[in-house]
């Protein structure tokens, strides 16, 4: 099931960042993925599978562009992370 959300912008903010409103919904889209799996609300597969890109293309990119981390240097991430391979 498939759930659409709206939201209003203005026309000067889309002008300003010279994006028309799907480039815009695009942004806010990756924008959302990288903070909530950052903040350990979502986890990287679910993200890059909202996004329709790889795992593996989501994680460099949260990690360069979004300030987050693959691991928290703790066992338990390390562990959880080897499992996956």
């Amino acid at each position: 099931m498939q759930n659409t959300i709206e939201i209003e912008c203005p026309q000067e903010l889309l002008l300003g960042l010279h994006l028309d409103a799907d480039q815009f919904a695009d942004l806010v889209k990756e924008e959302t993925a990288i903070a909530l799996f950052r903040d350990g609300r979502l986890s990287s597969g679910m993200a890059a599978s909202w996004l329709g890109v790889p795992r593996t293309h989501f994680l460099l990119n949260a990690m360069r562009t979004g300030n987050a981390n693959l691991l928290d240097n703790n066992e338990d991430d390390f562990q959880k992370e080897i499992s996956l391979l």
